[in-house]
C-alpha cells in the first residue's frame, strides 16, 4: 500500500501538491463571463459553453518552498513533465475531482484532460479541457464530474488544481527536497492551492500576472552553487 508523505515528512510515498485556482468572478476572467451572458437574464448557461470547454492554468513551479514545506528543483520537475507529456499526446492528462490516496486514476471521476503544458520561466502553465456532456450543454443536466466543475464555474464558485505524484522526499539543509526519481501521476481538480500565486486564467494574457519572473543572476549563481554543493555530498 502507498503511504502518503504528509507536511514536514520525509520519505517515498504519495505526494500531493495543490496549485491553483479557477472562477470566472476573477477579473481576469470577465471576458469569458460576459460571452456566457444569457442576454435579458442576467445569468450564465451551458449552451453558452465554448466547444471544447478550454482553461488556462498555472500548474506547478520549481525552486519554490510551497504550503507542504516542500520544494521541486528544476531538474527533478523538469524531468518529470517531460515524462508526462506522452500522456498530454496521448490525450490520457486526465484529472479527478479531489485527491484519492491512490497512484491510479478513476475513469469515472475525470473531470478535466490537460491538452498542453509548457515553460515559463520556472513557472508550468498549460490548458485543460473540460468535457462536459452533451445531456449538461443542451439540457444543464449535471451527470458528469466534468459537468460538475463546469457547473462550479458558471456558478461563480473557485476551484483549484493540484498535482499527484510518486517520489523521495529527503532534508536538505533544513529544506525538504523532492528527489529525481518523482513521478508525476496527475494532476486533479481540489479547492486549495499550496504553490504561491498559481492561479488559472481563461486565456494566457489571464495568467501572465501570476507567472514568476524569471530568476535573477544572483538567484541563478545561488541555486548553481546549491546544486554543486549537494552533487558534492552525494560522491
Amino acid at each position: 500500500m502507498i503511504t502518503e508523505i504528509k507536511k514536514g515528512q520525509t520519505g517515498r510515498g504519495l505526494l500531493i501538491e495543490n496549485d491553483g485556482y479557477v472562477s470566472l468572478d476573477m477579473p481576469e476572467n470577465k471576458i469569458l463571463r460576459e460571452a456566457f451572458e444569457v442576454e435579458g437574464v442576467g445569468g450564465l448557461s451551458p449552451k453558452n459553453l465554448p466547444n471544447p470547454f478550454i482553461v488556462s492554468a498555472v500548474f506547478q513551479k520549481f525552486g519554490i518552498e510551497n504550503a507542504n514545506g516542500r520544494v521541486y528543483p528544476e531538474s527533478t520537475l523538469k524531468k518529470a513533465v517531460q515524462e508526462y507529456m506522452e500522456n498530454v499526446r496521448d490525450r490520457r492528462g486526465y484529472g479527478e475531482l479531489n485527491h484519492p490516496s491512490e497512484s491510479s486514476i478513476d475513469l469515472g471521476r475525470i473531470a478535466m484532460n490537460i491538452v498542453e503544458l509548457e515553460w515559463r520561466g520556472h513557472t508550468l502553465i498549460g490548458k485543460m479541457e473540460i468535457p462536459v456532456s452533451e445531456g449538461f450543454r443542451n439540457l444543464g443536466i449535471v451527470s458528469t464530474c466534468a459537468d460538475m466543475l463546469a457547473q462550479w464555474l458558471i456558478s461563480g464558485l473557485k476551484v483549484g488544481v493540484s498535482s499527484r505524484g510518486l517520489g523521495n522526499v529527503t532534508k536538505e539543509f533544513n529544506k525538504l527536497v523532492v528527489a529525481d526519481d518523482y513521478q508525476i501521476v496527475c494532476w486533479d481538480v481540489v479547492s486549495q492551492p499550496s504553490t504561491p500565486l498559481a492561479y488559472i486564467g481563461v486565456t494566457d494574457d489571464e495568467i501572465a500576472p501570476y507567472v514568476e519572473s524569471k530568476k535573477s543572476d544572483k538567484q541563478t549563481i545561488t541555486e548553481n552553487k546549491y546544486e554543486k554543493f549537494s552533487k558534492w555530498l552525494l560522491k
